[in-house]
């Protein structure tokens, strides 16, 4: 039995048979006779005549690469189409990591439908990455990371360096890549600090009267904050400027001078007294009380220019330590509350908390070690 299957014309074929049937035409014979040795129907022959009419075989091959070259183009435009489509589609962010682009790719297949080739070619992603499972954390990763939301929790104004620090002081042996890999992937930032206006004014540098051991230079300066029901308290922030030590913070609902003045009577009694305080020109400083205090004691004061804060640089820093990691984040509903938990804070701040100028030892470490150090080089 026989097929009728249809049989398709390429158009040189066509072109071929067009010029073999002029030629019969040429010689007297009949378009029907002539369609009955081509073996094509009259309509077939009229329509070949009409799109390949006085067309050469050449001519014909060229224009059907001109239609495959079209209908390539039209493709690559609908897939490029349809890539930017894809993208736009996807969250906003980059993609870095190879687990967001790997959820990417999976988003595209579900939404629009592709194959996972195509979809790893918009991501940019090797399908063998797709593939790859990622390792199941281990015990020690999931103990790591729960430490590390703990530490984020008590410690919000510490970042990743801090954490890692921390860490290896805590008994974990931990690179600080692991702990940054580990930071990110929790999710826990620092908030972002709003930007400091510059300080203009007259005055002289930081530098000035730097201290060169413990005991030199005690800087002051007061800070204010609220209470629950919106009264207000004062602090009183003593520092030595050399190991960062936080010598004493006293709240009250005011502080005069002669409070001032017993404050420091109490740090000379366990301390000794320094060599020079530093303030500003506040009522409190320049009041004859500390005057008289500076005197009996042998103690230079030194006064900053006004309107020139930053000549007072290390207690300014103490004080935005303060307001970030602890007021800021505390609510006191009494005098004797903020008096506690500063004092606790205070505590902490001393022995927990390491500096970067002190090689991330803390201030009580650092004075320790200066203590040890010179003790032995005396003896």
């Amino acid at each position: 039995m026989t097929s009728n299957k249809r049989r398709r014309h390429t158009p040189e074929q066509i072109i071929r048979k067009l010029a073999e049937g002029n030629m019969l035409l040429a010689a007297g014979q009949e378009l029907d006779e002539v369609c009955r040795h081509l073996e094509v129907a009259e309509s077939t022959w009229h329509r070949w005549l009409a799109q390949y009419g006085g067309m050469k075989a050449d001519d014909a091959k060229r224009l059907k690469e001109l239609e495959a070259e079209n209908a390539r183009l039209k493709k690559l435009v609908a897939n490029q189409a349809l890539d930017i489509d894809m993208l736009k589609d996807l969250f906003v962010g980059k993609l870095l990591t190879p687990n967001r682009k790997r959820r990417a790719v999976t988003v595209l297949q579900e939404r629009f439908g592709v194959s996972q080739r195509r979809a790893c070619a918009v991501v940019g992603i090797h399908r063998s990455t797709m593939r790859l499972r990622t390792q199941p954390a281990d015990d020690e990763d999931t103990r790591l990371r729960a430490w590390l939301r703990r530490f984020s929790t008590d410690r919000p104004r510490w970042g990743w360096r801090r954490a890692a620090k921390m860490a290896r002081k805590s008994g974990w042996a931990v690179n600080d890549k692991r702990i940054r890999r580990l930071w990110c992937e929790e999710g826990l930032r620092v908030p972002q600090r709003r930007k400091k206006k510059r300080l203009t004014g007259v005055g002289v540098t930081v530098g000035a009267m730097c201290p060169i051991r413990p005991n030199v230079i005690w800087a002051m300066d007061f800070q204010f904050d609220t209470l629950a029901d919106g009264r207000t308290i004062k602090l009183l922030n003593i520092i030595d400027e050399y190991t960062r030590e936080c010598l004493a913070i006293e709240i009250g609902r005011s502080i005069d001078a002669d409070q001032v003045v017993a404050v420091l009577d109490t740090l000379a009694l366990t301390r000794g007294a320094p060599v020079y305080v530093r303030f500003d020109n506040g009522p409190e400083f320049v009041a004859h009380a500390v005057r008289d205090w500076c005197r009996f004691t042998g103690t230079g004061a030194l006064f900053i220019d006004p309107g020139s804060p930053w000549q007072n640089g290390w207690i300014e820093s103490f004080n935005g330590r303060l307001r970030d990691e602890l007021l800021n984040s505390w609510r006191f509903d009494s005098l004797l509350e903020a008096q506690v938990i500063t004092e606790d804070w205070r505590t902490d701040y001393n022995t927990a908390r390491p500096h970067s100028a002190h090689g991330e030892l803390s201030p009580a470490e650092f004075a320790l070690q200066w203590t040890t150090t010179h003790q032995s080089q005396a003896a």
